[in-house]
């Protein structure tokens, strides 16, 4: 039997585009795990010709033994999206998985759902979950258009009432305190969604005095405050100047530059990349959900594989020593 940690390879079967940027891809395994609510694969792409890793939620419970996964086609995409898009059925991919990093508990008296954007893709599998099981859920699902809802019928077969929609178009704007004050007294709470959403309601959680184990989330892309713009780091020490560019994270440029750096989810929730900060010149994008509101402000350290500066100059140190 095959390790969900292991490397194996699939063929693509089919794709679907869902919205005007986000694609379904089917994916046959070589051997197949069922995938809990909440998992996904960590695929091999190809950005400039050298081997990366993205990670990409599962959609739907898979009971045919195919993968689906989603992906937007991001407009300063860092290569992988756009590497996906442009792989036709009949493709080969690697990839590990499933892995189950964002898990749905089960026989909780009460479930709210809050997705944005993209982040539906985790969602949306464990709200049709939880239906299929008979629980109590509610799913609140917001976009800036109409046209940016992605499985939005079939959720709306699936949960009826159940759904919430919001739109920015239409002037919508999620309540979050409203929602939670509805939930039962030890339900949960799931949210996946930008940087600004996982923000609120960690604050609305917090506020509500409830449990913090209850609140769980899942970041997908840690949209930043500010617009993805170039900047230069400063390392004194390793006398380097590295340009960092729009579609290139500061860890993976680091890394290229020869930097030694220590990293696991690149997804700023683990902390592992974290440096020092010693000087800025332009403004800290913290897109990390890893350090607090306080930590953020006070601008001592930025976790690189998410983190950026608003235009300008970052003079940090490093753990690395030159030989």
């Amino acid at each position: 039997m095959l390790a969900r940690t292991d490397q194996q390879t699939g063929v693509l079967r089919a794709t679907r585009d869902l919205t005007s940027d986000i694609r379904l891809f089917e994916i046959e395994p070589a051997v197949f795990a069922p995938p809990p609510p909440g998992s996904h694969l960590d695929v091999t792409v190809r950005i400039d010709e050298r081997p990366d890793t993205r990670s990409y939620s599962i959609v739907g419970a898979c009971a045919d033994g195919l993968y689906r996964i989603a992906v937007k086609r991001l407009p300063q995409s860092r290569g992988g999206s756009a590497w996906m898009w442009s792989l036709a059925p009949g493709a080969r991919l690697s990839f590990t998985g499933p892995h189950d990093t964002f898990p749905l508990g089960a026989g909780r008296p009460d479930y709210l759902l809050v997705a944005g954007g993209i982040g539906i893709t985790p969602i949306y599998t464990m709200a049709t979950a939880l239906a299929r099981a008979g629980a109590r859920l509610r799913l609140v699902y917001a976009a800036r258009r109409a046209a940016d809802l992605a499985l939005v019928d079939e959720l709306r077969e699936a949960l009826g009432e159940r759904l919430t929609v919001i739109t920015s178009e239409t002037g919508g704007r999620v309540d979050l305190a409203a929602a939670i004050a509805g939930l039962a007294p030890d339900g949960e709470l799931y949210v996946c969604g930008p940087i600004g959403m996982l923000e609120a309601a960690k604050h609305a959680w917090q506020a509500s005095g409830r449990r913090p184990e209850n609140l769980r989330f899942e970041t997908f892309g840690c949209s930043g405050r500010f617009p993805t713009v170039p900047f230069t780091v400063a390392i004194p020490r390793l006398g380097k100047e590295i340009v960092v560019p729009a579609n290139r994270t500061m860890l993976d440029a680091l890394e290229a530059a020869g930097v030694a750096m220590i990293s696991d989810c690149r997804k700023g929730e683990c902390g592992l990349c974290a440096l020092p900060i010693l000087a800025v010149d332009g403004t800290v994008d913290h897109r990390d959900v890893f350090f607090s509101d306080q930590e953020k402000a006070a601008n001592a350290k930025l976790c690189t594989c998410v983190s950026r500066v608003a235009g300008g100059r970052i003079t940090i140190d490093t753990a690395d020593r030159p030989e």
